[in-house]
């Protein structure tokens, strides 16, 4: 054995490494813990019995201005003749000008004592395929109409048309959408969207001249809508005195 190794104990020699043994502290933590759980449910406690010995404390009153009565008897309804929704949802018919006397029924008269279903309304317009779904989306509710013939080439025809306008504006959408492209036009005093066109001529072989004239507008839910032929020029002041009657009376 060497001199300079020096046996410092059995089995280990002077330049090993020497064990460390850990010191234990987990009861310490635990007892500072427990403590301070302790300390907050006593004081979570003493306060509650402090506010429940304490007399309630009454809230301040809102701050609102007393709102007068008045006094007398209320305003009474409106009669039959100025609720406007107690007229249209009546009898619709009643709200058509009526035809005048010595013009005549045409046989081809879409309208059934004065109805028009959705079908024949439809099938009575241009692209009536087109029509049928169209009036659907809008929400169309019925209409009511009157045609009559002032002789072997000239005809009228006048058309409520009512809506239930629960999410579109159906009645004034339909008093909108006529195209007047190539057409005289005018509107109708007193009426926001009231308008008259004057079309024509349209010629073809063999046929006499066609003129239309067409008056368009809306009063709430109703759409009005008149039609004018016939097989020479329609004077504008005719048109317009059948707008201005028919609005008239909605």
């Amino acid at each position: 054995m060497s001199d300079d190794t020096a046996i410092v104990g059995p089995g280990t020699t002077a330049d090993a490494p020497s064990e460390t043994v850990p010191r234990r502290r987990g009861r310490t933590t635990l007892l500072i813990a427990t403590a301070a759980v302790l300390g907050l449910v006593a004081g979570t406690c003493t306060g509650f019995l402090v506010q429940a010995r304490r007399a309630p404390t009454k809230l301040p009153s809102l701050s609102q201005p007393a709102v007068a009565l008045a006094k007398g008897p209320g305003p009474e309804p409106l009669s039959a003749a100025q609720d406007h929704q107690v007229k249209t949802d009546g009898d619709l018919r009643k709200l058509l000008i009526a035809r005048p006397k010595g013009t005549k029924v045409p046989d081809w008269a879409p309208e059934n004592d004065g109805w028009l279903t959705l079908a024949a309304y439809a099938d009575s317009l241009r692209n009536a395929d087109d029509e049928f779904p169209s009036l659907i989306k809008s929400e169309f509710r019925r209409a009511a109409g009157v045609s009559w013939t002032e002789s072997s080439t000239s005809s009228v025809q006048v058309r409520l048309v009512q809506y239930r306008q629960e999410e579109y504006l159906g009645a004034a959408d339909r008093a909108g959408r006529w195209d007047a492209r190539g057409t005289r036009s005018w509107p109708v005093p007193g009426a926001g969207d009231g308008m008259v066109y004057l079309f024509g001529p349209e010629r073809k072989a063999g046929y006499l001249p066609f003129y239309k004239a067409q008056a368009a507008a809306s009063r709430g839910d109703i759409a009005m809508e008149i039609w004018i032929y016939d097989s020479k020029p329609i004077p504008k002041a005719k048109i317009m005195d059948l707008a201005e009657r028919q609005l008239e009376r909605l």
